[in-house]
């Protein structure tokens, strides 16, 4: 029988649920997962903290073995469940969730859960050529790729690798795919890349996108993220509005990330995602599971939840339910980014799932 409503104390309720299908990545981007003299050297010219910034050797991470990442199998019963109590949007994230294989097959698989509605996928582009007509065919609707730069030489910076006309052609083959909404995602950071803010506006205007630029948040795995280096979001609109004639629009829900605008002459829009200068934690719809089986209820928090180990042992999916409805009860309240005790989670970006 469908049960109704994974509810938290506060009465928000969870019906967006991101899912890690890996935490391996083919980008070393600078506010995820730097490794690069070039990002160390940025990070020095904003005076971050010398041991983290300093590091000249390219950091060596550990990326879970094989037998701790979920399976196919797992991963879906688990979205059955979710589903049960009410969730149906899924999105599946990594890492790079393209480097995993078979991840069409999976999506197929989740598109074909009772009470699924929705599934997107986020990816950094690179590999999406090879896959997108098996994407396509599983049933995938939904694309967001990341574009933190139109400049070759600051692209690389960013990502510490080459392959910006690898994305570009990715973004514009979804669109002729009719891949619907296909949205691009801007990480904004003071110094490295805000000075292409409206060069990027201009880009998904003209390819017809839904551009998101994102305040940058403290997931680096450097642990050199600084109050000083976010462009706030209010900050990025008034810069924009200089240029581009917006007309705002409304929410699609209560709980959507982004604050909204058109273009006045209808070709694409614009999202900003101000996590750190204007949270929406009281909306807040969405739990993560990572790849390797762990349960978050907030994308900054310090507390996980182990459904690996259920999943994998004879618990009935009953006994999973209370357990999700339980730890759905005590999601926090927010997270609290700015506050003298706020401390970074160990987690990545890249290893808890966008």
């Amino acid at each position: 029988m469908k049960q109704q409503g994974l509810k938290d104390a506060f009465g928000r309720v969870m019906h967006d649920l991101r899912i890690s299908v890996t935490d391996r990545c083919n980008f070393r981007c600078l506010y995820c997962l730097p490794e690069t003299e070039e990002a160390s050297e940025f990070y020095r010219q904003q005076k971050a903290d010398p041991s983290k910034a300093n590091a000249k050797k390219p950091i060596c991470y550990s990326w879970k073995p094989k037998s701790e990442i979920l399976s196919f199998e797992e991963i879906t019963r688990f979205v059955r469940i979710a589903a049960r109590m009410g969730v149906h949007k899924i999105r599946i994230t990594g890492g790079e969730p393209l480097l995993r294989r078979g991840v069409a097959a999976l999506i197929s698989d989740i598109r074909a859960i009772p009470g699924i509605k929705d599934v997107a996928l986020t990816s950094n582009g690179f590999l999406f050529s090879r896959y997108a007509q098996a994407l396509k065919d599983a049933g995938l609707s939904r694309m967001t790729f990341s574009l933190d730069s139109l400049d070759p030489a600051n692209f690389k910076k960013m990502t510490g690798r080459t392959g910006l006309q690898s994305v570009l052609e990715s973004i514009a083959l979804a669109k002729r795919m009719d891949f619907d909404p296909v949205k691009v995602n801007a990480v904004i950071i003071s110094g490295l890349n805000d000075h292409e803010l409206e060069a990027l506006v201009a880009f998904g205007r003209d390819a017809g996108v839904r551009m998101r630029f994102i305040e940058y948040m403290p997931l680096d795995s450097g642990k050199a993220w600084q109050r000083e280096m976010v462009v706030a979001g209010s900050e990025m609109l008034e810069r924009i509005r200089q240029q581009f004639a917006l007309v705002p629009l409304e929410q699609a829900h209560a709980a959507e990330t982004a604050k909204r605008w058109k273009h006045a002459d209808g070709r694409g829009e614009i999202g900003i995602i101000a996590s750190v200068t204007m949270p929406f934690c009281q909306q807040c719809n969405r739990l993560r599971l990572t790849s390797d089986g762990y349960l978050r209820t907030c994308l900054f928090t310090h507390q996980e939840h182990d459904f690996k180990t259920m999943l994998r042992g004879q618990m009935t999916d009953e006994v999973i339910m209370e357990k999700l409805q339980s730890v759905v009860w005590n999601k926090e309240s927010g997270h609290n980014i700015g506050h003298q005790d706020f401390r970074q989670p160990q987690r990545t970006m890249s290893s808890i799932g966008g």
